[in-house]
């Protein structure tokens, strides 16, 4: 028996170690033993009850600037996997932009590359470039997997090995719930500090790519810090690394990302 558990074990680590996907980005590697399909369409009808419950703005300066913007960084997204040989990758998002009516400082994405921003937000982000870093996060988080970390982690949590390439169609759904809460409550999702630290590296590639100055990121984070009521951050920030940290890893990312936006036709 001790040899057969044994033996489970090490099926069970092979199992993990196959499932570990690499960011064509930033190079990380994370867990992602879902399924992207089956996640996507929880996805969808979990952000199709959000959005028919919420005011979703149209027609407004705002409203097209969202929907202008998160096309561009995703057009350039497309490119980049597409010129590296990794456009299955993303064959399967079904990417969507609303502006939803809500004094909360938030935004935030579902896997899939369903995308929310709230009204709250867009007097911090002033403009089109501000806006970019903030959509430029939020696509990261679909793009490099991150719903698909969250709840692998959770099946890992909760059931171990014995999970690995065998959950139900009962116990995702459980899972998924878990970690994106119903209706508005998905407003308040967190992802983990790894995670949001390679959002805000792989978002400032991103809008780079698509043609927005990367060194108006920190300026934006400054505001976002800026908005803070007394001693409590904005949704947006609640899991997010410090600003000195955040501001140490700007630095550190700047020059490559500014020669994505010079390739992008940018001026240094």
């Amino acid at each position: 028996m001790k040899n057969v558990n044994k033996f489970l074990g090490i099926g069970a680590l092979s199992l993990m170690m196959m499932a570990c996907t690499t960011n064509p980005i930033t190079g990380r590697k994370s867990l992602q033993l879902a399924n992207d399909q089956e996640i996507s369409a929880m996805a969808v009808q979990q952000y199709r009850e959000v959005i028919s419950k919420a005011k979703v703005v149209k027609g407004t300066t705002a409203a097209k600037s969202v929907q202008n913007v998160g096309l561009r960084i995703k057009n350039a997204a497309n490119n980049y996997y597409r010129g590296i040989g990794r456009e299955a990758d993303i064959t399967n998002y079904q990417w969507e932009f609303n502006l939803i009516d809500d004094k909360q400082v938030n935004a935030w994405a579902m896997p899939g590359g369903k995308v929310a921003v709230y009204t709250g937000i867009i007097p911090i982000t002033q403009n089109d470039t501000g806006l970019a870093v903030v959509l430029g996060h939020e696509i990261s988080h679909a793009l490099a997997g991150h719903g698909n970390e969250r709840i692998s982690q959770a099946m890992v949590a909760q059931y171990g090995g014995a999970i690995l390439g065998s959950a139900t169609s009962g116990q995702m759904a459980a899972i998924f719930q878990q970690v994106y809460p119903i209706g508005a409550q998905v407003a308040l999702l967190k992802y983990g500090r790894g995670q949001e630290l390679e959002a805000d590296e792989m978002g400032l590639y991103l809008m780079a790519m698509a043609g927005y100055d990367p060194r108006q990121a920190q300026p934006f984070w400054e505001r976002m810090e800026a908005s803070s009521t007394g001693n409590r951050p904005p949704e947006f920030l609640s899991t997010h690394p410090s600003p000195e940290s955040r501001r140490a890893d700007l630095q550190k990312h700047m020059p490559k990302a500014l020669e994505y936006y010079k390739a992008s036709g940018g001026k240094i």
